[in-house]
């Protein structure tokens, strides 16, 4: 029989992954720049978000704000690029 695979690690796990201390990763746990439940005392990070953290991989908030930059960009200069993209 299989094991069910963990799909949380702990602030301490994280810490190391990071290379950064417990405190900074529960400070910024804290401050909601890593997502994270509480249960009990104890912070889980769910696995998913390991690669959002570490940069390699694009969160929603992440998405929307490109998405909306992009958008304001091509509304207040899209004139420009289009005849930028001419040449």
């Amino acid at each position: 029989m299989r094991e069910r695979e963990v799909e949380y690690i702990t602030i301490p796990q994280l810490a190391q992954i990071l290379g950064i201390s417990r405190i900074a990763v529960y400070k910024k746990v804290k401050k909601g720049k890593i997502k994270a439940i509480k249960i009990g005392r104890n912070y889980l990070i769910p696995k998913k978000y390991i690669l959002v953290i570490l940069g390699k991989a694009l969160g929603e908030e992440e998405r929307r704000q490109i998405d909306k930059a992009i958008k304001k960009t091509v509304e207040e200069y899209g004139e420009v690029l289009r005849l930028l993209g001419r040449e």
